[in-house]
């Protein structure tokens, strides 16, 4: 049995030349009957690596896999290649079982897949049945899962080393695509394969993009980021089944193929949501982790959380479910603090102290992920003890130049709040003694301090942003364990004594805190009728008014000026039962209000709900951010001159005019001084990066500017 032998299987069965990563090194420990442990990126090709050994092995190559759903596809996917493959799972029948006990026993099949609970129900019957053929391998498939370190742990499959032990002579290989130090330990010691080979491919996935975006308006932010992908298909992912239902609803009523999937549906209902999405029958699925393991779609474009997964080992696999065909592909989070202690009250484990604090501390590094103003994906392969030399140019972090500003009171605020606790009080508590809050757990005694209340007029979310930058910069330490503290280093005693300056980084966020009301164009006279109705209604079922209709929903029917049911249908907010309860009220009274006054439905002008002509208002779109400073650039005004009248960073003017050298309205000399183009587009060329700016930024040093950068690399493609 030798590798050319692979090679030639390779070649003409899976039709690919060369192996790829580890894989031409694992088959060959399988062939040479050595246990291995196989790490590789979710698409990168691990199933080649027992299924080729199995097709050269005389015996039966058993596949313990987790999900049927992968096991039909894995076997449905071999049949095509015209392998002999098999499964047996809980949804054949009697005689559908029959059937591949026989095509076993007869030698027909090469590979039969099952689930470790049906490779251990009944007793030893099946491992005696195993007994009685020619076993030549076993494969565990998503090997992660027997790690109670891990993300995905399931007990049955630390039961799973009693292969080795009925089988010691037949070879075992192990593949998984996230798995930390931690369990890659685990693995090895609860399969009994101590002396396996281990071969770790890299985790980079250089074709996702990262990024991270604050969760305010979320479900805003996500149809933005829909709008340019309508034709994809994507996974969005929530914590939990309700919001899995809401995302999905709200997507439909804004016109995407959106299907739920998540634990509490009808068996039926999974099955025929995920075959709609593998299909191309539904472009989206919103589901909570219950979806994807083995999900072998190759054209996902995107993932979106909604949620903060609990730990990386999550957040990769999940992520990795995008760009399996190698594409350009995006993995979108919303981050908020909120979502970190929310879970922080579910990541402790009951009677176990110390795997309570391996998840905490995984919670707390998937925290420190969506903080990160550094390369997202070097932490990540940082994360699976693999090195990443500079920025990778494929995540936000990458792409941005973060502005900062003279966070000095800020952080005497912050600092002050910390001391006069006596420096024993974590985060969280210290955001609530400076936001005044009057929870139970606020100490009376610190109710009483100078700092109580100071920080109000700044929102929770911001106070942690502004937290962990003090602490990154080293003005605050945080303790270790499960309930860390944050403690004022020296050099935060010299800002709290006015010795020391602070620069905090600026927040990105959108202030949200303005109504729709004060941004949107509605009738008014109209909407104050909708709220006579609502009280109206409201004090029939003794319920508070906003139980009826929130007030955006009425802004939103007081500004699209719905004339029947099926225009009122697509306003935020109405369901079909509150369509049918409630909305004949309000319907009549906007009909009367429009015969009154000449009006008409605007319902084709609505664009999203409510919150997002709520945005559109207040921030102007990129076209008109980008005119004004061409306009202004062009009445003579230098770069820096219109920073300062916009309010906006140098380096933000510098993008806009950038966008105007394709077109030729802005020269490149007109941005870059003469004598640094020609530096710049040498840099460029010996680099040899595609829309990368770092690395050349980080050549040519702190003399040339990222926006200077931008302008001679548009030059260039124009030229090209």
């Amino acid at each position: 049995m030798t590798i050319s032998q692979a090679q030639e299987i390779l070649k003409t069965r899976f039709g690919y030349n060369d192996f790829r990563m580890h894989q031409q090194p694992a088959i060959e420990a399988v062939l040479a009957r050595r246990d291995c442990l196989l790490l590789m990126p979710t698409g990168g090709g691990k199933s080649v690596c027992y299924q080729i050994p199995a097709m050269i092995f005389d015996g039966l190559t058993l596949v313990i896999s987790p999900l049927i759903a992968l096991m039909k596809d894995q076997v449905d996917a071999l049949r095509s290649y015209g392998i002999n493959a098999g499964y047996l799972n809980s949804m054949q029948t009697a005689a559908e079982q029959v059937e591949v006990f026989r095509a076993v026993r007869s030698g027909e099949l090469k590979l039969l897949y099952v689930a470790p609970e049906r490779l251990l129900q009944s007793g030893d019957r099946f491992l005696d049945f195993l007994s009685t053929i020619t076993v030549s391998l076993f494969a565990i498939d998503e090997a992660h899962c027997i790690s109670s370190w891990g993300h995905d742990f399931r007990p049955e499959y630390q039961r799973l080393s009693v292969l080795k032990r009925e089988f010691p002579g037949v070879p075992l290989i192990a593949l998984t695509a996230t798995a930390d130090d931690l369990v890659r330990e685990d693995i090895l010691r609860h399969l009994s394969i101590p002396d396996a080979d281990v071969f770790v491919s890299s985790f980079n996935r250089p074709n996702i993009k990262y990024t991270v975006e604050p969760k305010r308006d979320s479900f805003y932010r996500l149809l933005e980021f829909l709008q340019t992908r309508k034709d994809e298909s994507g996974i969005v992912y929530c914590l939990s089944r309700a919001s899995v239902e809401r995302v999905a609803e709200d997507l439909r009523a804004e016109g995407y193929a959106a299907l739920p999937y998540h634990a509490g549906l009808e068996r039926s209902v999974r099955e025929h949501n995920q075959n709609a999405f593998l299909n191309d029958e539904a472009k989206i699925v919103v589901a909570t982790i219950a979806f994807g393991m083995g999900i072998d779609k190759s054209n996902v474009r995107f993932v979106v959380h909604m949620d903060l997964p609990k730990n990386i080992e999550s957040y990769y696999q999940e992520t990795g479910r995008a760009g399996r065909d190698g594409l350009p592909s995006d993995a979108l989070l919303f981050y908020s603090i909120a979502d970190v202690l929310k879970l922080k009250g579910f990541a402790e484990v009951e009677g176990d102290a110390t795997q309570s604090e391996v998840m905490l501390r995984k919670l707390d590094q998937m925290a420190e992920f969506g903080e990160l103003r550094t390369c997202r994906r070097r932490y990540l392969l940082a994360y699976f003890s693999e090195a990443f030399e500079g920025d990778c140019g494929n995540c936000d972090n990458c792409n941005t130049e973060f502005e900062t500003f003279d966070g000095t009171i800020i952080a005497q605020k912050a600092l002050s709040a910390a001391v006069r606790t006596g420096q024993v009080f974590g985060t969280g508590y210290l955001v609530d003694l400076l936001r005044g809050s009057k929870s139970q757990k606020m100490r009376l005694e610190h109710m009483n301090l100078k700092t109580y209340g100071v920080g109000a007029d700044i929102s929770k979310d911001d106070w942690f942003s502004y937290f962990k930058d003090l602490t990154e910069q080293r003005f605050l330490l945080k303790s270790s364990g499960q309930y860390p503290t944050l403690s004022v280093t020296k050099a935060g005693m010299e800002v709290l004594a006015g010795s020391r300056k602070v620069d905090l980084h600026k927040l990105t966020q959108v202030d949200l805190r303005r109504t729709a009301g004060e941004a949107m164009d509605f009738e008014k006279d109209l909407f104050e009728e909708l709220r006579r109705v609502r009280m109206r209604l409201a004090d029939g079922e003794d319920v508070p008014p906003y139980v009826i209709f929130s007030d955006a929903t009425l802004i939103e029917m007081a500004a699209f000026l719905p004339q029947d049911m099926s225009e009122m249908q697509k306003l935020s907010g109405i369901g079909a039962f509150k369509l049918d309860k409630y909305c004949p009220a309000f319907l009549e009274v906007i009909k009367s209000y429009s015969e009154k006054n000449g009006l008409g439905s605007k319902i084709d002008e609505r664009r999203g709900p409510v919150r997002s002509a709520a945005k559109a208002k207040r921030k102007p779109t990129a076209g008109d951010t980008f005119s004004t400073t061409y306009n202004m650039f062009r009445e003579g005004k230098s770069i820096a001159e219109i920073a300062k009248v916009r309010g906006l960073a140098v380096s933000t003017i510098e993008n806009h005019l950038c966008r105007f050298i394709a077109d030729g309205r802005v020269r490149v000399d007109e941005i870059v001084e003469p004598a640094k183009i020609e530096a710049i587009r040498k840099a460029l060329i010996e680099l040899k990066v595609e829309n990368q700016i770092s690395p050349v930024k980080e050549y040519l040093g702190d003399d040339f500017s990222y926006g200077e950068i931008r302008a001679v690399m548009e030059d260039l493609i124009k030229e090209e």
